[in-house]
Protein backbone atom coordinates (compact mmCIF):
# COMPACT_ATOMS: atom_id res chain seq x y z
CA UNK A 1 0.00 0.00 0.00
CA UNK A 2 1.40 3.22 -1.07
CA UNK A 3 2.04 6.43 1.01
CA UNK A 4 1.00 9.49 -0.75
CA UNK A 5 2.14 11.76 1.61
CA UNK A 6 4.89 14.43 1.53
CA UNK A 7 5.98 13.53 5.12
CA UNK A 8 5.44 10.39 7.34
CA UNK A 9 6.17 12.69 10.55
CA UNK A 10 2.68 13.31 10.68
CA UNK A 11 1.78 9.69 10.87
CA UNK A 12 4.49 8.45 13.01
CA UNK A 13 3.44 10.99 15.36
CA UNK A 14 -0.44 9.81 14.75
CA UNK A 15 0.74 6.22 15.24
CA UNK A 16 3.11 6.74 18.52
CA UNK A 17 -0.29 8.25 19.79
CA UNK A 18 -2.64 5.51 19.28
CA UNK A 19 0.05 3.02 20.40
CA UNK A 20 0.83 4.63 23.92
CA UNK A 21 -2.98 4.45 24.51
CA UNK A 22 -3.01 0.83 23.58
CA UNK A 23 0.07 0.45 26.09
CA UNK A 24 -1.18 1.99 28.94
CA UNK A 25 -4.80 0.19 28.42
CA UNK A 26 -2.45 -2.97 28.49
CA UNK A 27 -0.54 -1.52 31.38
CA UNK A 28 -3.30 -0.07 33.45
CA UNK A 29 -5.45 -3.97 32.60
CA UNK A 30 -5.01 -6.62 35.17
CA UNK A 31 -3.15 -8.19 32.57
CA UNK A 32 0.00 -6.50 32.56
CA UNK A 33 2.40 -9.31 33.13
CA UNK A 34 0.59 -11.35 29.69
CA UNK A 35 2.35 -10.45 26.12
CA UNK A 36 1.17 -7.37 24.09
CA UNK A 37 -2.42 -7.05 22.01
CA UNK A 38 -2.60 -7.77 18.66
CA UNK A 39 -3.46 -4.23 18.61
CA UNK A 40 -0.17 -3.12 19.59
CA UNK A 41 1.62 -5.78 17.63
CA UNK A 42 -0.07 -4.30 14.64
CA UNK A 43 0.45 -0.65 15.82
CA UNK A 44 4.29 -1.25 16.25
CA UNK A 45 4.53 -3.01 12.78
CA UNK A 46 2.97 -0.08 10.99
CA UNK A 47 5.41 2.49 13.47
CA UNK A 48 8.31 0.58 12.14
CA UNK A 49 7.30 0.36 8.43
CA UNK A 50 6.63 4.07 8.44
CA UNK A 51 10.14 5.02 10.13
CA UNK A 52 11.75 2.63 7.38
CA UNK A 53 9.81 4.43 4.64
CA UNK A 54 11.10 7.65 6.20
CA UNK A 55 14.12 6.99 6.04
CA UNK A 56 14.43 5.33 2.77
CA UNK A 57 12.59 8.38 1.93
CA UNK A 58 15.53 10.76 3.03
CA UNK A 59 18.41 8.45 1.31
CA UNK A 60 16.99 8.82 -1.70
CA UNK A 61 16.94 12.76 -1.16
CA UNK A 62 20.54 12.47 -1.07
CA UNK A 63 21.03 11.06 -4.52
CA UNK A 64 21.96 12.93 -7.46
CA UNK A 65 18.96 13.40 -9.75
CA UNK A 66 19.08 12.76 -13.19
CA UNK A 67 19.24 15.13 -15.16
CA UNK A 68 16.93 16.00 -18.61
CA UNK A 69 18.36 15.33 -21.84
CA UNK A 70 18.84 17.97 -23.86
CA UNK A 71 17.21 18.08 -27.42
CA UNK A 72 19.81 17.59 -30.03
CA UNK A 73 18.40 20.14 -32.84
CA UNK A 74 18.80 18.63 -36.38
CA UNK A 75 20.85 20.53 -38.99
CA UNK A 76 19.20 22.56 -41.53
CA UNK A 77 19.89 21.89 -45.03
CA UNK A 78 21.82 24.62 -46.93
CA UNK A 79 19.77 26.80 -48.83
CA UNK A 80 19.71 27.22 -52.58
CA UNK A 81 20.93 30.17 -53.46
CA UNK A 82 18.47 32.46 -55.84
CA UNK A 83 19.03 33.00 -59.37
CA UNK A 84 20.30 36.49 -59.64
CA UNK A 85 17.99 39.18 -60.77
CA UNK A 86 17.78 40.93 -63.68
CA UNK A 87 19.11 44.40 -64.41
CA UNK A 88 16.85 47.10 -63.96
CA UNK A 89 16.07 49.94 -66.46
CA UNK A 90 17.06 53.55 -65.57
CA UNK A 91 14.28 55.87 -64.20
CA UNK A 92 13.59 59.24 -65.65
CA UNK A 93 15.93 61.48 -64.54
CA UNK A 94 15.02 63.54 -61.23
CA UNK A 95 14.47 66.88 -61.72
CA UNK A 96 16.74 68.54 -59.07
CA UNK A 97 18.68 71.85 -58.64
CA UNK A 98 21.27 71.12 -60.82
CA UNK A 99 19.05 69.89 -63.98
CA UNK A 100 15.99 72.43 -62.43
CA UNK A 101 15.27 74.99 -65.83
CA UNK A 102 15.81 78.18 -64.50
CA UNK A 103 13.04 80.75 -64.52
CA UNK A 104 14.61 82.85 -67.81
CA UNK A 105 14.32 79.79 -69.55
CA UNK A 106 10.53 78.78 -68.48
CA UNK A 107 9.51 81.97 -69.69
CA UNK A 108 11.11 81.61 -73.24
CA UNK A 109 10.05 78.60 -73.21
CA UNK A 110 6.57 79.83 -73.04
CA UNK A 111 6.87 82.90 -74.95
CA UNK A 112 7.88 80.29 -77.66
CA UNK A 113 4.96 78.25 -77.09
CA UNK A 114 2.27 81.15 -77.48
CA UNK A 115 4.56 82.39 -80.59
CA UNK A 116 3.89 79.28 -82.24
CA UNK A 117 0.29 78.14 -80.80
CA UNK A 118 -0.66 81.46 -82.70
CA UNK A 119 1.09 80.75 -85.91
CA UNK A 120 -1.35 77.58 -86.18
CA UNK A 121 -4.20 79.55 -85.53
CA UNK A 122 -3.52 82.18 -88.64
CA UNK A 123 -2.70 79.21 -90.89
CA UNK A 124 -5.80 77.65 -89.89
CA UNK A 125 -7.35 80.85 -90.65
CA UNK A 126 -6.65 80.74 -93.91
CA UNK A 127 -6.84 77.43 -95.07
Amino acid sequence: MPIRTASLTHQIRKNGARLHLAMVRHALSQRADQPASAQEKALLEERRALKEARADRQARAKLPRQKAVRAVKEAKPPKVPKAPKPAKEPKAEKVTKENKPSRADKLTKKAENLETAQKAAKKSAKT
